[in-house]
C-alpha cells in the first residue's frame, strides 16, 4: 500500500483549477479598476473588490463558488463596458 506524500490540506485538481480561475478574475478586476480615471472611485472599487474576495475566501461549497465566479465575471464585464462608454 502506497502512502501519499501530499499534505492533508492539499487541493484536488478541480479545486486548484478553480482557485486559479478565481485569482485570475481578481487580478483582471484589479487591472481594470486601475483604468478608472477618478482616484476616489478607483479606491472605492479596489476596496470593494478586495473585501468581496476576502469575505468569500473560505467558501467551500462548489456550487456557491461557481455562482460567485459567474457574479464576479458579470461585475467585471459591466465595469469594462462602463469604462468603454466613459472613454467614448
Amino acid at each position: 500500500m502506497a502512502i501519499s506524500k501530499l499534505p492533508s490540506a492539499a487541493l484536488s485538481l478541480k479545486q486548484f483549477l478553480q482557485r486559479q480561475k478565481v485569482l485570475g478574475i481578481y487580478r483582471h478586476m484589479l487591472r481594470t479598476i486601475q483604468q478608472v480615471p477618478d482616484e476616489a472611485d478607483r479606491k472605492y472599487l479596489r476596496d470593494w473588490a478586495r473585501d468581496e474576495f476576502k469575505r468569500n475566501k473560505n467558501a467551500t461549497d462548489q456550487d456557491a463558488i461557481r455562482m460567485m465566479i459567474t457574479q464576479a465575471n458579470n461585475h467585471l464585464e459591466e465595469l469594462q463596458k462602463s469604462l468603454a462608454l466613459a472613454r467614448s
